[in-house]
């Protein structure tokens, strides 16, 4: 995954209230986009494949998300049907017509400096796919979510199948959690956030 993106937000996942600090900074991204777009609807796009322990992160939230039944907001991507890079071509050209009326939240593992391991990243702008696998993959979403699993020093699309497990759930209960209280939050409510000008 490589962001194509100048803000980035920096969350770790073994410091306390962690969740809410990562749920906070969503919340405020998500409205700003809806606002500047004009736009009610969110899609998750969970992108991964559920072969690979460490690029299972963005499926298994799809999944949890899934599960725990958020019902404001559409799911792409899960453990049972995973989006990754050998499909995600497919779901792009379907997206742009079915999903034209919604902010996409592009979620991802990612890899990074070692001691960013186990952190959740936020940021505007999108995401473009492939985890170092060498493949050219359009870039994708309005916000992204990502966990970094893995060392960017390493290079080796392998060092993905001996990530920790541990590390990839704490990335993914952080993430699901803080993700359902922002749109608890958004709730029926979110017309009220569209008085006034568009933002640009």
């Amino acid at each position: 995954m490589n962001v194509r993106s100048h803000e980035i937000y920096y969350y770790d996942t073994e410091r306390a209230f962690e969740t809410e600090r990562v749920a906070g900074c969503f919340l405020k991204l998500l409205l700003e986009e809806m606002k500047r777009q004009r736009k009610t609807k969110v899609l998750f796009l969970c992108i991964g494949t559920d072969r690979s322990t460490g690029d299972s992160l963005g499926p298994l939230i799809g999944y949890k998300l899934t599960e725990r039944g958020i019902t404001n907001a559409r799911i792409l991507g899960t453990l049972e049907k995973p989006v990754h890079a050998m499909n995600l071509d497919q779901y792009l050209c379907g997206s742009k017509d079915h999903f034209a009326d919604y902010v996409i939240v592009a979620v991802d593992a990612s890899v990074g400096n070692t001691e960013h391991i186990g952190y959740v990243t936020l940021g505007r702008g999108a995401l473009k796919p492939g985890l170092g696998v060498s493949k050219e993959i359009e870039a994708v979403g309005d916000l992204f979510i990502t966990g970094i699993v893995g060392s960017s020093k390493c290079g080796d699309p392998l060092m993905l199948q001996s990530v920790r497990l541990s590390v990839v759930m704490r990335l993914a209960d952080c993430i699901v959690k803080s993700v359902l209280l922002s749109m608890n939050i958004i709730g029926k409510r979110v017309e009220n956030f569209f008085a006034g000008p568009p933002m640009v």
